[in-house]
């Protein structure tokens, strides 16, 4: 293993104290700090030393993939790495959003192609699954809700230009599409009167309480109706929640480890001043009730859990060690991301290397089956090819 470095996002609804205390800085830091990126992706690639110069993972991955990747998970995903692991910090939400398929992704980018970057909605023809664990009591919107529920929380605002929204979700799933256009098709003009008669709406109740948090971050944005359309859910620590493609959802507050296909591709819905394209969003949401998007840890070895997900492109690892469990084995695949959330550790592939709160380090698809040890957590990311 060596020492990973990762990029910090300082995207303005970052925390200025959950990832500085995570790697043991004063706090508050700076400047908002929103996501550390440890992986590949071009945007904002972590690097390695190299002779005492820091040199990008992307570039390394490109040019040695057989070193970095092995066989197999070239052969299944080309000459990059196809998982990003990230720690996420809130402190406002973020956009409402969802993310294609993989065909849908690969058509769309095919589609745009030629076009300015500026005009794209694709930026890579990949897919961008998500599975996001919490290191902090975490909320967040998450997938469609029984849509009967979503039309009594909007009609008891008592406000009549809602009805055809609310008579549309009482039609069950059939009437989430005609909902979702009619919010988000709404008269730019008109949106900031819509959500003045929300907000002074008498209506009581959690709904009506997230619908005012929001409006009032975003002023006219009718993403703040949008998220009575969703789960509203809470985590605590170790709980995670899984997006698949499809799937309309937004972070809110907290602080969590994300992993996710290695892409870019946002088709955003609200709760945001960037371009909201209303046309291909619908065209790419999954029109039907999550049942639950909240996955719980599963116990594979002593000190080890894990959240399967039915995609290839990564699959995640926690392990604790302590006094009862002072070390671990993890015959996992290579290439690994590794991530200590806490403590110190040890980590061996046949090269060792001590990693504090905070540090990570990569191995290559050539390494040893990977070695744990001492007084910590980890988060261990990999390839999910089993």
């Amino acid at each position: 293993m060596e020492p990973l470095y990762g990029p910090i996002r300082d995207y303005a609804w970052g925390s200025r104290s959950a990832i500085a205390l995570l790697q043991g800085r004063s706090v508050p830091s700076a400047g908002p700090e929103a996501e550390l990126w440890l992986g590949a992706h071009p945007a904002a690639s972590a690097h390695v030393d190299r002779a005492g110069l820091r040199v990008s993972l992307c570039e390394l991955v490109r040019n040695e993939p057989g070193h970095w990747l092995g066989q197999r998970v070239s052969e299944r995903f080309g000459d990059r790495l196809p998982f990003l692991l990230k720690v996420l910090a809130a402190d406002a939400p973020l956009s409402l959003q969802a993310h294609p398929d993989a065909e849908q992704a690969r058509a769309g980018y095919a589609a745009e192609a030629g076009r300015p970057d500026g005009q794209r909605t694709y930026s890579d023809p990949h897919h961008k699954p998500e599975l996001l664990v919490a290191l902090t009591p975490f909320e967040a919107l998450c997938g469609f809700r029984d849509p009967v529920e979503s039309a009594e929380a909007l009609a008891a605002f008592g406000v009549p230009a809602l009805t055809p929204v609310v008579a549309a979700l009482r039609a069950g799933p059939a009437g989430l599409r005609t909902a979702m256009r009619t919010l988000l098709g709404w008269p730019v003009a008109q949106r900031h009167d819509l959500l003045a008669s929300v907000l002074a709406s008498p209506a009581d109740g959690p709904d009506a309480e997230l619908v005012r948090r929001l409006g009032k971050a975003y002023p006219g944005d009718p993403g703040a109706l949008v998220a009575l359309l969703l789960h509203h859910v809470r985590l605590e620590a170790g709980e995670a929640i899984w997006m698949p493609a499809g799937n309309l959802h937004a972070y809110l507050s907290g602080c969590g480890v994300e992993i996710m296909a290695a892409s870019d591709n946002v088709l955003r819905g609200g709760l945001t001043p960037k371009r909201v394209d209303v046309d291909e969003l619908l065209r790419v949401l999954r029109f039907e009730v999550l049942e639950d998007p909240v996955r719980d840890a599963q116990p594979v070895g002593p000190g080890v859990d894990w959240w399967p997900v039915p995609v290839d492109d990564f699959a995640l690892h926690r392990v604790r060690v302590d006094g009862a469990v002072s070390s671990v084995s993890l015959p996992l695949p290579g290439p690994r991301v590794v991530l200590c959330a806490g403590g110190v550790i040890t980590v061996d592939d046949g090269a060792a290397l001590t990693l504090a709160s905070g540090e990570a380090a990569i191995g290559t698809a050539s390494g040893a089956p990977l070695r744990i040890e001492g007084a910590g957590v980890a988060f261990v990311a990999t390839p999910g090819l089993g």
